[in-house]
C-alpha cells in the first residue's frame, strides 16, 4: 500500500491476499483505483477507456462470493490492452480508424483473468495496429511515468504506463516484435514473453504469423509468476532458486549499425557480475543474426499490417500505417514471408543453446533511452522506422523463434530513466527465466514505481 490507507501501489499478491482474508473488500480496492486513475491518467493517457461503473459492479460480485480461496487474483484491478477483446467494448487496435466492433465476449486471456477474480478497470492505449515501439495516435501521445517527455514504449505502452504509475498492479499486453518487453524496459517493469503455444495468443483476425504472444507487465517477479500462471491456465507456483547455470552473454545488435549506449552495456555487465557472485558461470556467447533474418522480419512485419488492414478504410489510417500496408501487400506476394524460414530460425535458435553449452542468453533490453513522447502517428514512415530500429533492436529475433524471453529492471540511467536487461531461454523455460529474475530482484532490488 502506498500511504497506509489506499490500495493504490499495492502488489497483486498483497491485494488478493487481503481480499481473500476479508481485510479489505474488492469494492474498496477498485474504488481506490478508479479514483487514482481519474487523478493521474490525464497527464499519462495510458487508458483509452476506464470502466468505472462496470468495474465497481463486478467488484461487488466478487465480494458477494462465499468462497474466495480459489481466486488467486481476488479483487485485483487489471488493465487490458485495447487490441484484446473485452465484452461490451469495441476493440480499438490503436485508433478509431482501426477499431473493431463491440466484442460480444471476452478474449480467452481476459476470461481467465476474470475467472481468477481480477477486475478489468479499463483498456489501455497502443499504436495503430500494434505496429510500433512508441504509443500515440491523433488524440494523444502516451507518456512514460518516469519522464513524461519520453515514450513508455510500444506497442503495450499504455499497459506499461498504467503499471509503472501504480494505477494497476498487473496489465495484460501482447508481444509481436517486443511489444511487452520494450515497454517493460522503458518503464522499469517485469515483462515476460512466453514461448509459443503456452498462452492463448490469437489476436482477432491477425496472429502476426505466429510471432505474437500474450502476457503481463508487473512491478515484481512474484506478480509476474501469478499473472503468467493465470493466463497459462496453471496453478500458481512458488519459484525455486535455479541450480548452477551457464549463462551466455551477448551485446551484439541484431540490426547492423545500431550502437549500444554505455548505460545499457553497463546493465548487462552488472547482471553478469551479479550472476557470477551468485555462483553461476557467465561466458561470451554471440548469436549469429543472418542478414536474411532481418529482411524476413521486416517483410513479415509489413505483411502483418496488410493482413490486419483487410476490411478497413485504409485512407483513414495513419501515414506510417498506410506505407506499412503498401509494403506488406508487395512482400505478401514475394517469397520472403514463409513458414519454412521461421521454422529454420527457430531450429537454429534452439540449437544455439546446445552449441554454446549455455542454459540461457543475457542481452541488452534496449540500445538507448526511450525516445521522446511525440505524435509519431502524423510523421513519416521513414522517421518512425528509424526511431524504432535504433532504440529497440534486441527483442524481435526471439518472436520469430517462438522462444520465451523476459525483461526486468536493473537500475536507473544517469538521466533518471529505468535500465533493464533481457534473458532468453529455450522452449518451456518460462519458470526458469522468472526464477533468474527473482534471484536478481533480491540481489539488486529495483524501484517498483516511478513515484518511488
Amino acid at each position: 500500500m502506498s500511504d497506509g490507507t489506499s490500495w493504490v501501489g499495492a502488489t497483486a499478491k498483497q491485494i488478493s491476499r487481503a481480499v481473500r482474508r476479508g481485510d479489505v473488500s474488492a469494492t474498496q480496492v477498485i474504488a481506490d483505483t478508479i479514483e487514482q486513475i481519474a487523478v493521474s491518467d490525464p497527464s499519462l493517457d495510458a487508458f483509452r477507456v476506464v470502466r468505472a461503473g462496470e468495474a465497481l459492479s463486478e467488484a461487488e460480485k466478487v465480494d458477494d462470493q462465499e468462497d474466495l480461496a480459489n481466486l488467486p487474483l481476488a479483487g485485483v484491478p487489471v488493465a487490458v490492452k485495447e487490441n484484446t477483446a473485452v465484452a461490451g467494448l469495441p476493440t480499438w487496435d490503436g485508433s478509431a480508424a482501426a477499431r473493431k466492433p463491440i466484442a460480444e465476449q471476452d478474449h480467452e486471456v481476459v476470461r481467465r483473468l476474470r475467472g481468477a477474480g481480477a477486475i478489468v478497470v479499463g483498456v489501455t492505449r497502443m499504436p495503430e495496429m500494434g505496429l510500433w515501439g512508441v504509443t500515440d495516435d491523433q488524440e494523444a501521445a502516451t507518456r512514460n511515468p518516469w519522464d513524461r517527455d519520453r515514450t513508455p514504449g510500444g506497442s503495450s505502452g499504455g499497459s506499461a504506463a498504467a503499471v509503472a504509475a501504480g494505477l494497476v498492479p498487473i496489465a495484460q499486453g501482447n508481444d509481436g516484435l517486443g511489444s511487452i518487453r520494450i515497454p517493460a524496459a522503458c518503464c522499469g517493469l517485469v515483462g515476460l514473453k512466453p514461448g509459443r503455444g503456452v498462452i492463448p495468443a490469437e489476436l482477432g483476425t491477425n496472429d502476426w504469423f505466429g510471432f505474437a504472444e500474450n502476457g503481463v507487465l508487473t512491478t515484481t517477479v512474484a506478480d509476474a509468476v501469478l499473472g503468467f500462471s493465470v493466463l497459462a491456465g496453471r496453478d500458481p507456483v512458488k519459484l525455486v532458486e535455479p541450480g548452477k547455470l551457464r549463462v551466455g552473454v551477448s551485446t551484439r545488435s541484431p540490426v547492423v549499425g545500431v550502437r549500444l549506449d554505455d548505460p545499457n552495456r553497463g546493465a548487462v555487465a552488472t547482471v553478469a557480475k551479479l550472476l557470477t557472485q551468485a555462483g553461476h558461470d557467465t561466458v561470451t556467447a554471440e548469436p549469429r543474426y543472418p542478414t536474411a533474418l532481418g529482411l524476413r522480419v521486416l517483410a513479415t512485419w509489413f505483411a502483418a499490417a496488410y493482413r490486419e488492414s483487410q476490411g478497413l478504410d485504409i485512407s483513414k489510417l495513419q501515414p506510417r500505417t498506410r506505407q506499412h500496408i503498401r509494403l506488406g501487400k508487395w512482400t505478401s506476394r514475394t517469397g520472403l514471408v514463409r513458414q519454412a524460414h521461421r521454422d529454420a530460425w527457430r531450429e537454429k535458435s534452439i540449437q544455439f543453446f546446445a552449441d554454446k553449452n549455455v542454459d540461457v542468453l543475457l542481452t541488452p533490453a534496449l540500445a538507448s533511452a526511450p525516445p521522446p513522447a511525440e505524435q509519431y502517428s502524423s510523421g513519416s514512415w521513414r522517421h518512425n522506422m528509424a526511431v524504432n530500429m535504433r532504440y529497440a533492436p534486441y527483442a524481435a529475433p526471439w518472436n520469430v523463434a517462438g522462444l520465451p524471453a523476459i525483461v526486468f529492471p536493473v537500475g536507473i540511467r544517469p538521466d533518471g530513466l529505468p535500465l533493464a536487461v533481457q534473458i532468453v531461454g529455450p522452449p518451456d523455460s518460462e519458470l526458469l527465466l522468472l526464477s533468474i529474475a527473482g534471484l536478481l530482484e533480491v540481489a539488486n532490488p529495483w524501484q517498483r514505481h516511478a513515484f518511488g
